[in-house]
């Protein structure tokens, strides 16, 4: 078999049998695509015919490309998920990327807003538009629940019981029941009762929750550029990404007095590690104003 056709066997392995997010789909199936683009660039003419020394001279045409270093992490994590596919086909027996070892990037710490800065987020929809009161919407269920966006995008009508306050997130791994603050609860009655028949189209989005001004489920990169616009307006200098309102709930959580366990649980962590990151910033936030306390002459306390 020639590359095109193990790459078609790959990505119905990825689509039918293998569990994961669409953005985990898709990004194993970009990163593999490239890959393989990389052997016919060095005459070489199956997969089958990789071993190690090929994986790791593809890591360093990564780095002359000036990849991220979790970028190519990503890109030799999608090259071992192939390569498992493949001693799973019986084609062969040993993963060539199993033993390639890269450099570990520091783990950045995630960046939150302040209270008074999600407030201000929030405040900036106009509700009296359809696309205004939706948005509003979208933020007030992201802060109340911490999903991903990935999931926010997913979400259908019937995912989410108003008159309990619960959200039914549905994710590779189960579903997750988490509660929903007064306000979110209005915000989202709101926009589905008075707004979205307005722009829903029947025959392209059918259940979904949150569709954008064509009437169908609305995008990962509609939502970025929602959020994008909101914290320009409310001049919030932040460095703003998708995820900022799930590091934002898990931190004020965690402020409030909410254990590890139960922020774990409420995002969906696998690994308690993920969570425990919060943990460490919030150790570090407390260190700065500790010390501020300390020796800022108008902070001292007398």
């Amino acid at each position: 078999m020639n590359m095109d056709e193990y790459f078609v066997l790959f990505r119905e392995y990825m689509l039918v049998q293998k569990p994961s997010s669409v953005n985990t789909r898709d990004s194993y199936l970009r990163d593999v695509s490239a890959f393989l683009r990389y052997l016919e660039g060095e005459n070489i003419t199956s997969p089958l015919e990789v071993e190690t020394e090929t994986v790791e001279a593809y890591v360093q045409h990564l780095h002359s490309l000036n990849r991220t270093s979790s970028t190519i992490s990503r890109n030799i994590a999608s090259v071992r998920c192939f390569y498992k596919f493949l001693i799973l086909r019986g084609d062969m027996q040993v993963n060539p990327a199993k033993s390639v070892k890269l450099e570990k990037e520091p783990k950045k710490l995630p960046q939150t807003l302040t209270s008074e800065e999600i407030d201000l987020l929030l405040s900036q929809p106009n509700v009296t538009e359809a696309k205004g009161c939706r948005d509003k919407a979208m933020l007030e269920l992201l802060y109340a629940t911490g999903i991903r966006v990935s999931e926010l995008i997913n979400l259908n009508v019937q995912d989410i019981n108003l008159r309990t306050g619960k959200l039914f997130c549905r994710g590779t791994k189960g579903v997750r029941t988490i509660p929903i603050y007064a306000k979110a609860v209005v915000a989202v009655s709101d926009y589905l009762y008075r707004m979205r028949d307005l722009i829903v189209d029947p025959d392209n989005s059918g259940d979904a929750l949150f569709v954008n001004l064509n009437g169908s489920r609305l995008t990962r990169q509609g939502f970025w550029k929602i959020i994008k616009a909101y914290t320009a307006e409310a001049g919030i200098t932040k460095e703003i990404t998708p995820h900022t309102l799930r590091h934002s709930f898990a931190m004020h959580l965690l402020q409030g007095g909410a254990s590890v366990k139960d922020i774990q649980t409420m995002m969906g962590h696998a690994d308690i590690s993920s969570t425990q990151v919060y943990v460490h910033l919030l150790d570090l936030d407390n260190h700065v104003k500790s010390v501020y306390n300390e020796c800022h002459p108008r902070a001292k306390t007398s």
